[in-house]
């Protein structure tokens, strides 16, 4: 029996094709459309906010005049003599019988060292993964009371959730910067990441708290008949496989944290964004700039998708966490 050829349209090669000779002439219209503006590009001045040749110095401590005796620099001033042993790193760049001010150089090397991009970078990973940490541990504690039988419980974990969904991220950033982190004399960083995870914290909640409700009640009472109680089949079988049917769902709101994120560099935390701007205020290169900041947010976001779906598959083949 002859095999039954699908139709082109449906061909995964052709597909790929197809789909790449869109996006490549999608990229190409954006190049001509681009080169027809009036502006000039500087793409050579983006390598140096990544990393950059610093210069190290050994500077004068006070006025005096130079002697060099081998990696010895000794300086005769008002106060007496004093004696700098100079690393072999460094370069000497002053001579016996030079006249020097406080300050000045007198030994240099250059060094690599990371840029405002790096630096930015480091910064949003950080107070995205603080703050996933606060919002799985608050949704964690939120699922659980709406799901309770208390129902004092449940109206205050419902109220939580319904207030902090109803109202903008940026808003709360704002109110818990200026209100709450005064109160308590937070700093700007602990400020943003906290109000991140309280926010997240409430859309986390209902996923788990979906994921467990899903849960068929009668393995419930499976483990009730085993003699298990209530901590021992939450741990054991409901939250397993829970966690398995919500883990899509809980990538894409760690995704969307951290791009998310961003929204803490208007309390002045020097994250990517924060960085990006002040990078087009000091270089007027806002194209070039934006550009290069969205790539990095894609490759952490796109990371975290591919560590999630690797995750997704590995619990798809071992039946659980």
């Amino acid at each position: 029996m002859s095999k039954k050829h699908k139709p082109l349209l449906e061909n995964k090669v052709f597909g790929h094709f197809v789909a790449i000779a869109f996006y490549v002439l999608l990229g190409y219209s954006l190049f001509i459309a681009a080169s027809n503006m009036n502006y000039i590009w500087k793409w050579t001045s983006v390598p140096k906010y990544f990393a950059y040749e610093k210069t190290v110095a050994i500077e004068a401590p006070f006025d005096g005049t130079i002697k060099v005796d081998n990696r010895k620099i000794v300086i005769r001033g008002e106060d007496g003599p004093k004696t700098l042993d100079i690393p072999e790193k460094y370069k000497i760049i002053v001579d016996s019988g030079d006249e020097v001010y406080q300050n000045d150089n007198l030994a240099t090397y250059q060094t690599w060292t990371k840029g405002p991009l790096i630096d930015g970078l480091l910064v949003t990973l950080k107070i995205s993964g603080m703050a996933v940490v606060i919002a799985f541990i608050l949704a964690s504690i939120l699922a659980f009371m709406r799901i309770s039988s208390f129902q004092f419980l449940k109206d205050i974990a419902t109220l939580y959730i319904a207030v902090i969904r109803g109202t903008p991220l940026l808003v709360q950033i704002f109110i818990f910067y200026f209100i709450i982190a005064t109160i308590f004399n937070l700093e700007r960083f602990m400020a943003g990441a906290i109000s991140l995870g309280l926010f997240y914290a409430a859309y986390i909640a209902e996923v788990l708290r979906g994921a467990i409700q899903s849960i068929d009640k009668g393995q419930y009472e499976a483990a009730k008949s085993l003699g298990m109680n209530y901590i021992q089949t939450m741990s054991s079988i409901i939250m397993p496989q829970a966690f398995k049917r919500a883990l899509p769902t809980l990538v894409g709101e760690i995704i969307a944290l951290v791009k998310d994120s961003s929204l803490v560099s208007v309390i002045s935390i020097t994250d990517l964004t924060k960085v990006g701007r002040e990078i087009v205020a000091n270089t007027f290169s806002p194209f070039e700039t934006w550009l290069i900041v969205a790539a990095m947010y894609f490759t952490v976001t796109f990371a975290l998708s591919v560590l999630g779906r690797k995750l997704e598959n590995r619990m798809k083949t071992q039946g659980g966490m």
